[in-house]
């Protein structure tokens, strides 16, 4: 059963459990009571990016039977108190904040219910953290380095490649510095540029952000934005560059000039947090680490994982090379980027 908090907005369901592959993948029986699951977002699940994936991993889990799901969309930073300390106090085993601002609002609200547990997708914060709060490492840096290294790899004037980022905060400034330093080091002579707007949810900011760009030579566009990176899609396409989406699969969006997508398995994470509740096997106080390969995956809709007629399949050899040795650790963001 899917639930939504009343002053919220709803839309249809997107994605089916069978399509995501979770049906049956939770071991539980059918006798028991249903894990009682919420996702709150600040976005909407119609974003196409980063609520969209998170929501339809939810819904999925709703129709296997062995869990009652609820979500809040487009919910402020002022409200995540209220609206966690809703669902907490309705009774829900898990509740998952999907996004950064969920980080320390966790750590106020979740000593105050002991016997639920609380999922943010973000970092772990620095400092003591309540036994039943996990946090998640979600390879935001190998994953641009690697959309840094394809975006050179794949320009056709050899100039500059460029990212559009969301919200001014350091995962997105890292991002950002991430996606140039594999752009740069895949060509060495080409420019990587970036803006990271502050906004997640401005389309004409993202838009300009693009078209700046390439008036300065960029060919190749990455975001790392939710609605404000579908208009860094928008500016980069009209003015004649090629782009690769983010979050989601977005080749609909541009089928023309998406090279790839850069899909993160948000349905994946949530369906394996709600498993862990199930199963009793949940890790309190800690960051969950994925590999990069396990959190991320290149998709282009029918045609794959890329586009044949914007990428080859020399500089698509020669991308996963790099993507392979990002996935087994062999190359280390980490100290590649101060």
């Amino acid at each position: 059963m899917l639930t939504r908090r009343n002053f919220l907005k709803h839309t249809a369901l997107t994605a089916s459990a069978a399509a995501l592959g979770l049906a049956g993948s939770v071991k539980r029986s059918a006798a028991a009571d249903p894990v009682r699951v919420a996702l709150i977002m600040t976005g909407p699940i119609t974003d196409g990016g980063w609520a969209q994936p998170a929501y339809e991993g939810l819904t999925a889990l709703g129709e296997t039977g062995n869990f009652e799901v609820a979500y809040a969309e487009n919910v402020t930073q002022a409200k995540i108190p209220q609206v966690v300390q809703g669902y907490a106090d309705d009774g829900y085993d898990l509740i998952i904040g999907h996004g950064f601002e969920f980080g320390s609002a966790f750590i106020e609200i979740a000593p105050d219910y002991p016997d639920q547990k609380f999922f943010a997708s973000t970092f772990m914060p620095e400092g003591e953290v309540p036994e039943n709060v996990r946090y998640i490492d979600l390879a935001y840096f190998p994953a641009a380095y690697g959309a840094g290294t394809l975006a050179a790899l794949i320009s056709k004037n050899g100039k500059a490649v460029g990212f559009v980022g969301g919200g001014d905060n350091p995962t997105q400034q890292r991002m950002m510095k991430c996606f140039i330093a594999g752009a740069e080091k895949a060509m060495p002579a080409i420019r990587g540029l970036g803006v990271v707007t502050g906004d997640y949810e401005n389309a004409a900011r993202g838009k300009e952000a693009a078209e700046t760009m390439v008036a300065n030579g960029a060919d190749v566009i990455w975001h790392g934005a939710n609605v404000t990176g579908l208009g860094a899609i928008q500016g980069a396409v009209s003015g004649g560059a090629t782009v690769i989406g983010c979050y989601s699969d977005q080749t609909e969006l541009a089928p023309d000039k998406m090279a790839t997508s850069f899909v993160m398995n948000l349905a994946w994470m949530v369906k394996e947090v709600a498993g862990s509740v199930a199963d009793g096997s949940f890790q309190g106080g800690v960051e969950w680490k994925p590999k990069v390969t396990e959190m991320w995956a290149p998709r282009a809709a029918s045609m794959g994982d890329y586009n044949p007629g914007l990428v080859s399949d020399d500089n698509w050899q020669k991308f996963q090379a790099v993507w392979t040795e990002l996935g087994e650790g062999r190359i280390d963001v980490a100290t590649l980027v101060p």
